[in-house]
């Protein structure tokens, strides 16, 4: 039976609040509340986006009389890793969460010489029910709040930095996170308002926020085009990935199924209405199936398409298919990917072959299903 698409998450009962759910003005009424002076909103964010401690029993400058309280009010614990594995001699390292009510999701920390990426998720599952995609295939649980968000980001933050001491400055997995991309499970577009939150304290200097550029920070969507002029709006700044798949409506209805809503022609101007508000180029994915999506005529399409559409503002990244239980489909050949590529450059769009990572341990794109 055919999968339908989900945009709404299933209701239920969403997670206490957290301190990471507010914005500035939020910290302030939230620290009122607790009969607390004003100036102890702005210590906590502190705290938790400049020293990225979320246990108040850590926060030496908070009075140990209102500790237990500001803990079960502003910081209760939202997640819990379940399973850490590793691969690529530990610079690829995924964590399987739990959230308090059963929900699961990954996040992977990606460490390379010059950068430190985490790609983390947005909902419990996807709804979008694109075929090849693992966690497509698993379903949507729920959408996932703006601290469920952010402690990804800051575990992954904390990692890094208690990583750093004994490490040669430089040296890959030293330092602190660089980058981060909402590539992990979920369409976050579909969790707009949350995944909006996410990416403002992502963005902000402490202590109202993480202090990561919004140019290292990429939002991908499968090409819910209203959303994407609504985000280009924001004016944030941040790269969009759009995950186009093919270039033609006969395949893209089936490869990704939102299409049947949104075609290619809208999503690409969409996509163009993004990179001509902001500035940014547009990022193509494109995940290479043999015999599917693999043709030469339609990287031709795909170039032409592209170099019309959005011209210098796109570059595809082209994405060798990863192996997910129970499918037939395999990536294509290493001739047939380097004669895409050069079609599509041929075309005049940049293109390249992204380089994969953390394939042998499922947590490569399309890959993440949460299994506990």
């Amino acid at each position: 039976m055919k999968q339908q698409l989900v945009f709404e998450a299933p209701r239920r009962a969403m997670p206490p609040r957290h301190l990471a759910d507010l914005d500035e003005t939020g910290r302030a009424a939230a620290v009122s509340e607790l009969g607390l002076p004003a100036f102890r909103a702005k210590q906590l964010a502190n705290q938790y986006y400049g020293r990225l401690i979320a246990d108040p029993k850590q926060m030496t400058d908070l009075p140990a009389a209102v500790r237990d309280q500001v803990a079960e009010k502003l910081f209760p614990t939202l997640i819990n890793p379940v399973r850490e594995i590793q691969c690529d001699a530990g610079e690829t390292r995924k964590t399987l969460w739990r959230a308090i009510d059963g929900s699961t999701f990954e996040s992977v920390l990606m460490r390379y010489p010059q950068r430190n990426t985490v790609c983390i998720s947005s909902q419990a599952g996807c709804g979008m029910a694109c075929p090849f995609c693992a966690t497509g295939q698993g379903g949507l649980q729920r959408n996932l709040t703006t601290a469920e968000i952010l402690e990804q980001v800051r575990a992954a933050s904390s990692a890094m930095r208690a990583e750093q001491f004994g490490r040669t400055a430089g040296t890959a997995g030293g330092g602190r996170l660089s980058n981060i991309v909402f590539m992990g499970m979920g369409e976050p577009l579909a969790n707009y308002n949350r995944v909006l939150g996410a990416v403002r304290r992502i963005i902000a200097a402490p202590p109202n926020g993480f202090g990561i550029s919004a140019r290292a920070v990429t939002v991908s969507t499968v090409g819910l085009a209203p959303a994407i002029r609504k985000l280009a709006d924001e004016r944030l700044g941040v790269t969009l990935a759009l995950s186009l798949h093919a270039p033609d409506d006969e395949l893209r209805d089936t490869l990704v199924p939102v299409n049947n809503r949104w075609k290619v022609s809208e999503v690409l101007d969409a996509a163009r209405y993004y990179a001509d508000t902001t500035g940014r180029r547009v990022s193509i994915e494109y995940a290479l199936i043999r015999d599917v999506n693999d043709q030469p005529w339609r990287a031709d399409l795909l170039g032409k398409k592209l170099h019309g559409a959005l011209g210098p503002l796109a570059h595809v990244n082209v994405i060798p298919l990863n192996p997910t239980p129970g499918s037939e489909w395999d990536a294509s050949p290493k001739p047939a990917e380097r004669e895409f590529v050069r079609r599509v450059r041929e075309r005049g769009v940049s293109c390249t072959v992204r380089d994969t990572r953390g394939r042998e341990i499922a947590a490569a794109c399309g890959q993440l299903a949460a299994e506990g």
